[in-house]
């Protein structure tokens, strides 16, 4: 075997290893830092409509429901929600820009008197009223939010998260579908059923 061929394979590995370090393999970028211990919970990356559609659909989200979406970048979660089935909603990000941006997107879809926008850390926040709670956070995200979910949410309570799951805890209902550009999207639906869960 010669030197570049066992170099090439050694790149490989090192790229496939978490935690190793090499001059020529970058590091993941860090999630940006909103304030003292604020870490955001994931990149914004807005979630396609058609899956906020069916993401809302899944949960069965009426008029009665609260919906609360963590880490709601432009809103279009919970302004859907109120636009589609008059829910409330409130929307919770960490970046003060994207509360800008989701309020006025409210405006202009004529939802405002239905929906809230709070800037604040998703981990800190009371989500005891919310009959639907929605996310599109990384996987480790979820499971920092497993034990304030399970713990603050009523028996009923749905929770729907895109692209991600909850470790172990296994989701009621579980699809894939196409967001409109041929990229496969997979939806969870899990109920809170009274059982915390670390």
């Amino acid at each position: 075997m010669s030197y570049l061929n066992l170099a090439t394979i050694v790149l490989s590995l090192a790229r496939l290893l978490p935690g190793v370090a090499h001059p020529m393999v970058s590091p993941p970028p860090a999630l940006p830092e909103y304030g003292p211990g604020q870490e955001s919970l994931a990149p914004y990356v807005p979630t396609p409509q058609p899956v906020v559609d069916r993401m809302l659909e899944l949960a069965g989200v009426t008029s009665k429901d609260l919906v609360y979406d963590l880490g709601c970048g432009d809103g279009r979660i919970v302004i859907t929600a109120a636009k589609k089935y008059g829910a409330r909603g409130v929307g919770v990000d960490i970046n003060p820009e994207r509360i800008r941006e989701a309020n006025e997107n409210a405006r202009s879809a004529g939802v405002e008197k239905l929906v809230t926008f709070i800037e604040q850390d998703a981990l800190k926040v009371d989500v005891s009223q919310a009959t639907v709670v929605t996310r599109y956070l990384l996987s480790s995200s979820n499971l920092k939010l497993r034990p304030i979910l399970t713990r603050q949410l009523k028996p009923g309570a749905r929770i729907v998260s895109h692209a991600f799951s909850m470790g172990d805890w296994e989701p009621l209902k579980q699809e894939t579908l196409s967001d409109g550009e041929n990229i496969g999207r997979t939806i969870y639906l899990w109920k809170a059923d009274g059982v915390v869960r670390p």
